[in-house]
């Protein structure tokens, strides 16, 4: 096969495992309560480790090729300033359209959340498996399993607020869509004139609004629902399912 077709194939694949995070959808209405909390909670210690475990690393040896260790920090963190600031921002203007849906608004935000992380990720595995096909196998693994808790994170919300699995699937299916859209850019564009720099950029901005979306959209509406002890489970496995991730790839 093409190594180039084989590139997208493997990116595509790695992006749509996002769909999976469907299936709490399907579960018994009775659970419902509980299995927002879970899943909310969940989501949350998911972008979370990612932004801290994952993201803001990688920007730092991004910016490291750059920058002294000085004003390598103090550019990471303005970057993720931004990013907070930005994702505040698509929070205030998706909530003027969806006050009455909290549920509904934060489907909507993760799925610009995550199309946000999941482009360059498309551009990161395309670039790696057509360079290196151990790598980018090993890469598109890590990231098809972290992808089932966000394609969650975005299931979840939109289907409990609307009831409409249909719905549900068509915007997890989005999300994990852009991660192909990424490949495409990388094959067409990016990978000639993104430099260590921007991708920096990209990189921390993108870790700053998962931060946001974590810490006050994601875990202060699982708590909402007052099943606490659901709460901190779904947080902490989170978190232990992405550092599982990163140890083990």
């Amino acid at each position: 096969m093409n190594k180039t077709i084989f590139s997208f194939l493997i990116t595509f694949l790695a992006g749509i495992s996002t769909i999976i995070g469907v299936i709490p959808c399907y579960l018994n209405e009775k659970y419902k309560e509980k299995v927002i909390s879970f899943c909310l909670a969940f989501s949350s210690g998911v972008m979370l480790s990612i932004s801290l475990i994952s993201l803001i690393p990688e920007a730092f040896v991004l910016f490291e090729s750059i920058f002294n260790i000085t004003p390598l920090i103090l550019i990471c963190l303005i970057f993720i300033v931004l990013g907070i600031l930005f994702s505040s921002l698509i929070d205030s203007k998706v909530e003027e359209c969806f006050t009455k849906n909290k549920l509904y608004k934060l489907g909507i935000i993760s799925v610009i959340v995550l199309m946000l992380h999941n482009i360059p990720e498309g551009i990161t595995t395309f670039i790696s498996t057509n360079q290196n096909t151990s790598l980018g196998l090993s890469l598109s693994l890590a990231i098809a399993l972290h992808n089932i808790p966000e394609g969650i994170s975005i299931a979840v919300p939109i289907y409990f607020s609307t009831h409409n699995r249909k719905k549900a699937f068509l915007y997890t299916l989005i999300s994990g869509f852009s991660e192909f859209f990424g490949a495409i850019l990388a094959y067409l564009f990016i990978a000639r004139y993104v430099n260590n720099f921007i991708l920096g950029i990209i990189l921390s901005m993108t870790a700053g609004i998962m931060l946001h979306i974590s810490i006050y959209e994601l875990l202060p509406n699982s708590l909402e629902y007052k099943k606490n002890k659901t709460t901190i489970i779904g947080f902490i496995l989170g978190i232990i399912v992405m550092i599982l991730c990163e140890r083990l790839f």
